[in-house]
């Protein structure tokens, strides 16, 4: 039996039977996809669409309790439930909400801990960063296909009960399901391979612990823009700027590490490499005339990594420069100047200012030669 961990957060105040886990009777992303795609249909006919995409989606109709979920997974109701929440999942009501592969999945995780893999507590880690990812990959899916499914059935409406939004999006998903779910497969595999060589590469060292470059990226008087555009406007320029931005780095060698909405968080362990990044996004985006201006702050030295994020002194003087930077400019820290090649660059100190967190700081404005 996995042994209860001691740091779960206190439950609410009710029985097993009381308390279901997650109600995958209706998923979230067929939600969004009918909710957005079929708004002028009457409630009953939406519910009952939503329910037929999830059922596609999952392959199975709910035939299990959460306690049947829990002890197939050799959980008790608690535990089983802390790993649903760091999964992402709400708690609902009802009775019978959820599949043999609900009770599966949990099982195989379960099974790890109990050979020894993993203890409890990472476990409910990985799940949580596997939570999120899925989370963030099914809202963005679900949005970009709204659009695609509206168009469909503008394109095929004869009026015909046969023409809905309901039936594009279910035939949009038995085409698309599988291949999408392969390439995910294929992506996780790709990534996990680059991951591990990066650890490996690090073996006289902490893993945890990397000097790195950081770079944001961050859209100018993007508050005030976002009051004066549509939200379907406002949403395509995000998007472009993040898929731009995404490129530049992927390009030259670096990763992503997250995107909030006007800004984008990036690293790269070659010096050179992240200044090129830097100036490629400003390309891209801020030399763009359909685009904002962009400014973007670099810091080197040592970063925390944890559950893909980076945390440290470079991160937050990273951000912090982006305030200091001129519009469609690059500004960096002292560590990073000293880093790039004299042959290479030219550098002058900019003037003095405070900076939050780290006192009274030079920034450096950095150009090839």
């Amino acid at each position: 039996m996995v042994p209860e961990p001691t740091d779960r957060p206190p439950e609410p105040s009710a029985t097993a039977d009381e308390a279901p886990l997650v109600p995958v009777s209706v998923d979230p992303l067929a939600s969004e996809l009918l909710a957005a795609s079929a708004s002028g249909a009457r409630a009953a006919d939406t519910a009952e669409a939503v329910s037929d995409l999830t059922r596609a989606i999952l392959g199975e109709d709910p035939v299990l309790t959460a306690a049947e979920v829990a002890a197939v997974a050799g959980l008790s109701v608690d535990q089983a439930r802390r790993l649903w929440r760091a999964l992402g999942f709400p708690e609902g009501e009802g009775a019978r909400l959820y599949t043999s592969s609900d009770a599966e999945a949990l099982a195989t995780l379960v099974s790890s801990v109990h050979r020894g893999l993993l203890d409890f507590d990472l476990a409910v880690a990985v799940t949580r960063a596997l939570g999120q990812t899925m989370a963030r990959l099914a809202d963005w899916e679900a949005s970009a296909l709204v659009h695609r499914i509206e168009e469909l059935h503008e394109a095929e409406s004869d009026g015909s009960e046969e023409s809905t939004p309901e039936r594009v999006a279910l035939r949009m998903f038995s085409e698309l399901g599988m291949p999408f779910e392969e390439l995910m497969i294929y992506a996780w595999r790709r990534h996990l391979g680059a991951a591990a060589a990066r650890i490996v590469g690090l073996s006289d060292v902490d893993p945890h612990t990397i000097e790195l470059t950081v770079g944001f990226a961050d859209l100018v008087s993007f508050t005030a823009l976002s009051n004066e555009l549509s939200r379907e406007r406002i949403g395509d320029l995000v998007e472009l700027f993040e898929s731009r931005c995404a490129d530049v780095v992927a390009g030259q060698g670096g990763r992503v590490i997250k995107s909030i909405g006007d800004s984008v968080l990036f690293v790269n362990d070659d010096p050179i490499r992240a200044y090129d990044t830097a100036e490629g996004i400003i390309a891209v985006i801020g030399r763009d005339p359909r685009m904002p201006d962009v400014r973007v702050g670099l810091a080197s030295g040592s970063v925390v990594t944890r559950l893909g994020d980076v945390f440290g002194p470079p991160v937050n003087m990273a951000s912090r420069l982006t305030h200091v930077a001129r519009r469609n400019r690059i500004i960096v820290d002292a560590a990073l100047a000293a880093l790039l090649p004299d042959d290479q660059f030219e550098s002058r100190l900019l003037p003095a200012r405070p900076v939050r967190g780290f006192g009274i700081v030079e920034p450096v404005a950095v150009r090839r030669i």
